[in-house]
């Protein structure tokens, strides 16, 4: 089933949700209040792809749209579609799409990254985006919240099927951006390359100066040669539990 650029019943916050925003209240993003809401990794993710002009963007497994609609705030010359599987999801994030004037470039569909073919044609985007699950679907304890549990377990969809509906979609030198538990930083790269994507750029994210590294930032590009640029550290929080000021300038405050 596909889901685009539609109305909804209603844009605001009902009774078990929230409306939360960015960039000190000029973005407007519906949650719900109990489910899967968005965190610092997509704050991250947002900033971290680089976008040139007027390219075309996918966002997979868009959950309530935050990615999609930080993207189209930053660059106003985009268009980005975001992908998601589960359905009250896909409807938090047309209402905020309404919500923030964005239909005319930020288009929301329902679909599995594992049908991409089904839903979307080959070659169609500049640039892919994803924050995969990255538990396994027996692994640690289950979340009981089906939102939290599709979003985090490998359950709908495993990295390698991301990483396959990313490729099938961008022309070759086309790229790709995710962000991924650091630890499973080698899991990664491999399956990059197995899906012909090379690892062309990458930045560790740090909780604190001097702590290992939390997570991986990594962009890679279809068909490119081998040569991989290693960025900077990224620190989030200051000693005194701050976030450290290039956070902050994410966040425009």
């Amino acid at each position: 089933m596909r889901i685009c650029k539609g109305k909804t019943k209603h844009s605001g916050p009902a009774r078990q949700e929230t409306l939360d925003t960015l960039f000190q209240g000029r973005l407007k993003v519906v949650q719900r209040k109990g489910g899967y809401r968005f965190s610092i990794d997509t704050l991250l993710l947002a900033h971290f792809v680089k976008v040139q002009g007027r390219e075309k963007i996918v966002d997979l497994g868009a959950g309530n749209g935050v990615i999609p609609l930080m993207l189209a705030f930053l660059y106003p010359a985009v268009r980005v579609v975001g992908l998601e599987i589960q359905e009250e999801m896909v409807q938090r994030a047309l209402r905020s799409v309404s919500l923030n004037r964005l239909r005319e470039r930020v288009e929301i569909l329902l679909g599995d990254v594992c049908s991409v073919k089904e839903v979307l044609p080959p070659q169609s985007f500049d640039i892919a985006i994803c924050n995969p699950p990255y538990r396994g679907s027996a692994s640690g304890r289950i979340n009981p919240d089906p939102e939290k549990r599709i979003a985090r377990h490998e359950i709908k969809g495993q990295l390698m099927d991301f990483l396959r509906a990313g490729s099938y979609l961008l022309p070759r030198g086309g790229r790709i951006a995710l962000v991924y538990p650091a630890t499973r930083m080698v899991d990664l790269f491999l399956a990059m390359r197995q899906a012909a994507i090379e690892p062309k750029r990458l930045r560790l994210v740090h909780s604190f100066e001097g702590a290992a590294a939390t997570l991986v930032l990594a962009e890679g590009i279809k068909g490119a040669g081998s040569e991989l640029k290693i960025l900077p550290p990224l620190v989030v929080y200051t000693k005194e539990r701050q976030y450290a000021p290039e956070i902050r300038a994410m966040l425009g405050v």
